[in-house]
């Protein structure tokens, strides 16, 4: 038998395929055709002689087999884009200063930053934790040289909008509240944060009486609080501790949009790089939905006795 060599934009179309649940997907995407997609997949069970996707109503889903292929796609697709990033990029260095919402440090500065360090190992990153105000003053005066921020509507010179994120009530599984009986317990960051504002707004407008039973100036705090059914709280789902959920039933909020800031319009090479692949990762999050990990579930609404 011979040796079995994998094609690797055939396992690129496969893992997009699969993560973003819709192989037509995948192929706008990539900018191919969905029967081109088809051929491809054809292609990859052929040289694995089992099935690797089975019809489930009107989708598709992985067999075992393909559920081990993946495994290994993804793998091979990370090593080979890593590969390709140290390859073009062996004569850059120099320093970047990052500044970034406690939401996203977890995801970015485990796995983006970590492989960016590992592929760029001359370029230093600075990397700072810091709330909007203070990241957006820290790029205006040049102390950053990149900024990932919930968008305030203060821009700074240089800004892309990288996508809107819609905003969720948030809180235990056993949570309850019973209308009227006491304001709503609300568990937010310290004054001025854009949650909080959408949070207290969104209530007014409902004449839901509230009160801020937990006040904190760090995510970790929240979670904290949340978890320990102190309140409900309103975040995006990024970075959502397992202990919590989704609530529904609550009034309707507005989306958020994230922005990434830039100093300057002509950055140096070391920012301009870490720059794209930011963006590379954000884009796929927020495409694959990889962020999106909770269910919703009811709120036990406890109307007052007449």
């Amino acid at each position: 038998m011979g040796r079995l060599t994998f094609d690797l934009d055939v396992l690129r179309s496969f893992v997009l395929g699969i993560e973003l649940g819709s192989f037509a997907k995948a192929a706008d995407r990539l900018g191919r055709s969905t029967s081109a997609i088809s051929a491809q997949l054809k292609k990859l069970e052929d040289q694995v002689d089992e099935p690797i996707l089975r019809r489930s109503g009107r989708g598709m889903v992985l067999t075992p087999t393909g559920e081990t292929l993946f495994g290994y796609a993804k793998r091979l697709l990370e090593l080979n884009d890593e590969a390709a990033t140290v390859v073009r990029s062996t004569g850059i260095e120099g320093c970047v200063k990052l500044g970034l919402q406690e939401d996203f440090s977890e995801h970015l500065l485990t796995g983006v930053l970590g492989n960016f360090s590992r592929a760029h190992p001359r370029i230093r990153i600075e990397a700072r934790v810091a709330r909007n105000a203070e990241l957006l003053g820290l790029v205006t005066s040049g102390h950053l040289d990149l900024a990932l921020a919930w968008d305030s509507g203060k821009r700074t010179s240089y800004s892309q909008f990288i996508a809107s994120l819609p905003m969720y009530w948030i809180g235990r599984a056993d949570w309850t509240y019973t209308a009227n009986d006491e304001p709503l317990p609300l568990v937010a960051f310290e004054s001025p944060c854009l949650m909080r504002s959408a949070a207290t707004e969104a209530l007014d407008r409902a004449a839901i009486p509230w009160r801020l039973a937990f006040t904190s100036p760090s995510l970790s705090g929240i979670w904290a609080a949340a978890s320990a059914g102190l309140g409900i709280t309103v975040r995006t789902q990024v970075g959502l501790p397992n202990q919590l959920l989704l609530l529904n039933g609550l009034p309707e909020l507005p989306k958020i949009s994230l922005v990434l800031h830039q100093a300057e319009s002509k950055p140096a090479q070391p920012v301009r790089r870490l720059a794209e692949i930011l963006l590379a990762s954000l884009n796929d999050l927020v495409a694959t939905g990889a962020y999106r990990c909770r269910p919703v579930i009811s709120v036990n609404w406890q109307t007052p006795r007449k």
